[in-house]
């Protein structure tokens, strides 16, 4: 059989790739490198195709598609986020994505995302407080110990100088296995026994539950004034974390309106309710945060342009490493319009003869 050309061959990043690259690089060093990327492309915000993500929903959780494009690539990203995954031993959140050529259509990178994504969703949480989150915040509080705590506090450590973090879950394993994990990356490290206890000191409070349900992982009297609340956890129809009194005291930052107000923290206000897209302040078009008595919060729900800007930066560091394997994806005949001749000549009887 004729080995495949050059052209149908496409770099691909698998799991294991994924993690020898991590290591390459330093995972503090990439999460600063995707952040830098993400404001980037954000400070270009227009020049995207931006439409909310298209979910397939069922009872057990979703699977969704994240494309965007800037005219010249094109991102795409498969997940899904399924909560009662974890108790038959899956994960909650997985991911796969894809960045393609728009002048050709051909893909130039194939790569598993739900590492990607963990660490993106991270840098991106880490960007917004440092255009959000008060001066000199030093301890930020984590309630919700599950896969995305240890991103954050490290993704915080690195881009804000957080240096101090209070873990609270319902589920005491997970806080442990979260302390276990950060012991030793330059953190002080506090388990508590309470959301409450949790944000006693705290600067700035990050929500990352994963219960899909309408929950009040924040009510008013636990945020003080000048809090920044990072608010991850609510991402999807009916999910959501903070009460709506705490929304109304603070100003409230998007990625996407039109997505947010459908999955954010925002669903529970009026479709016409104030808020701030973070590309906005980002590009110096806006303010972040007006006085540090102000309590900012970023309803994060997770956009293409973010994912678009994590393959672009992996697609980067594919080209510098060995971190990837070139697989024959495309098919990819002598004559383009020759493509039932190619099957033919791929026959057992043709190979013989």
């Amino acid at each position: 059989m004729t080995p495949p050309s050059d052209r149908a061959l496409v770099p691909f990043v698998s799991v294991e790739n994924m993690m020898k690259l991590v290591h390459h690089v330093g995972i503090e060093p990439l999460l600063a490198a995707l952040a830098d990327a993400i404001e980037e492309d954000f400070r270009r915000w227009p020049e995207f195709e931006k439409q909310p993500r298209i979910p397939a929903h069922s009872e057990g959780g979703v699977i969704e598609l994240m494309p965007t494009t800037d005219g010249n690539l094109y991102g795409m990203k498969y997940c899904n986020g399924h909560p009662r995954n974890t108790k038959s031993g899956l994960q909650t959140v997985t991911a796969f994505g894809l960045l393609a050529n728009m002048h050709t259509g051909y893909p130039i990178l194939l790569t598993e995302m739900t590492l990607l994504t963990a660490l993106r969703t991270a840098a991106m949480s880490a960007l917004a407080a440092k255009h959000l989150a008060p001066a000199n915040a030093k301890v930020m509080a984590v309630i919700g110990n599950g896969a995305q705590c240890e991103f954050q506090c490290t993704a915080f450590s690195a881009i804000c100088g957080i240096d101090t973090v209070r873990l609270y879950d319902t589920d005491r394993a997970a806080t442990e296995k979260a302390a276990r994990n950060l012991a030793g990356r330059g953190l002080s490290i506090t388990v508590c026994d309470t959301a409450e206890e949790a944000i006693e000191g705290a600067q700035i409070i990050t929500t990352v539950t994963a219960d899909k349900r309408n929950a009040t992982v924040l009510t008013g009297n636990m945020v003080a004034p000048g809090t920044h609340i990072n608010a991850v956890g609510g991402d999807s129809p009916g999910k959501t974390e903070v009460a709506a009194d705490v929304l109304h005291r603070a100003g409230i930052f998007v990625e996407f309106p039109p997505q947010t107000r459908i999955e954010g923290e925002i669903q529970q206000l009026d479709p016409d309710y104030p808020v701030t897209e973070l590309w906005e302040v980002m590009a110096g078009k806006t303010e972040g945060r007006t006085d540090q008595q102000q309590i900012t919060l970023f309803d994060s729900v997770g956009f293409a342009i973010e994912d678009f800007a994590a393959l672009r930066t992996l697609h980067a560091y594919v080209q510098e490493t060995p971190y990837h394997q070139m697989i024959d994806l495309l098919a990819d005949p002598d004559d383009p319009r020759d493509l039932f001749g190619m099957l033919l000549r791929a026959s057992p009887q043709a190979e013989l003869a």
